[in-house]
């Protein structure tokens, strides 16, 4: 083997979300317009089982030569954290493997300088501001397509012509409508960090004999007859406040309700208790934000808000 050969540069790209924001889409998008500008490269989304709005990742490795690496990336040259709430979720691990030379880019209207400040982070940090206006809600559902634009951007090796190749390919079910709200919103992001152009660079090759080994958790295991492991503790699930994972946030209008209890029968985590009077309500202790409650409502009862904007008052629960 040719110890001495010069280490192959390779972009370490990583994106942070809630799931149904877009992250596996966003990492596919990137991978597919470095891909037309001839790297090699490799995506992929890293979750478990669960739904809407728990935290998520997506990863994306790039380079002009044969990408040996495999797995969730740790040295990233590039960070972005789609959903500014994950800040707030230690599991969610957004500094995870952060140097010095990494780039972080927050989908956020505040400035950089506060993030630099709550996140103590010496680096290089930047914000990506998509809304039109409070409360606007279309630049949740396009956030990933928008970070995906920044992100070949701030690599300057994608040109504007692959990256709108890549919506188009990866996007082609979604409709004309759908497909034009998409190439503007990545667009419109690609332009806005022309002025960072080129500020994330490749990491260099990693040697085999340095690579990271596993993080085992060793778990008490007892002797069984048949089969482990088993639950020895049922009826827990209600200590985890998967409130958490929301980033819109379902309420109820009662003056709109017909109180037909549809939301509560179709809601896939039993969230919606009943009152004596027949109208609904919402646990957001451990609503996930799935919004299949809005879609079941005949009545249009129940809407979305983005979570930040937290409960309103008046009518609505």
């Amino acid at each position: 083997m040719d110890t001495n050969r010069e280490s192959t540069p390779i972009y370490r790209i990583r994106f942070h979300g809630r799931g149904g924001q877009g992250m596996k889409t966003a990492g596919r998008i990137l991978g597919t317009a470095f891909f037309l500008e001839g790297f090699v490269v490799q995506d992929a989304p890293r979750y478990g089982a669960e739904r809407r709005g728990a935290p998520i990742f997506a990863y994306v490795r790039a380079s002009r030569a044969p990408v040996n690496e495999r797995g969730v990336i740790h040295n990233p040259d590039l960070v972005i954290i789609a959903d500014e709430t994950l800040a707030m979720i230690p599991a969610a691990e957004i500094l995870r493997g952060v140097t010095g030379r990494t780039v972080l880019l927050i989908h956020s209207s505040e400035e950089p300088e506060t993030w630099k400040e709550r996140l103590a982070f010496a680096g290089t940090l930047l914000t990506l501001s998509t809304a039109t206006e409070p409360g606007d809600i279309p630049r949740f559902r396009f956030a990933g397509v928008a970070c995906a634009g920044a992100a070949a951007r701030l690599a300057d090796v994608i040109s504007r012509s692959s990256l709108e190749q890549a919506i188009r390919a990866e996007l082609r079910h979604v409709g004309a409508a759908v497909m034009s709200k998409n190439l503007e919103m990545a667009l419109q992001s690609y332009d806005l960090m022309a002025q960072y152009a080129g500020r994330v660079t490749p990491g260099g090759e990693i040697a085999a004999d340095t690579w990271l080994r596993p993080d085992w958790v060793d778990l008490p295991f007892e002797d069984a007859g048949v089969s482990a492991p088993a639950v020895f503790t049922p009826a827990t699930s209600e200590m985890v406040k998967t409130g958490l994972w929301r980033n819109m946030r379902p309420i109820i209008d009662q003056a709109l309700c017909s109180r037909c209890r549809l939301c509560g029968v179709y809601c896939p985590d039993g969230c919606i208790s009943i009152d004596m009077a027949g109208y609904p309500h919402i646990d957001y202790d451990h609503c996930k934000g799935c919004l299949i409650c809005i879609a079941q409502c005949p009545s249009h009862a129940v809407r979305p808000i983005p979570e930040h904007d937290g409960k309103p008052e008046g009518g609505v629960k």
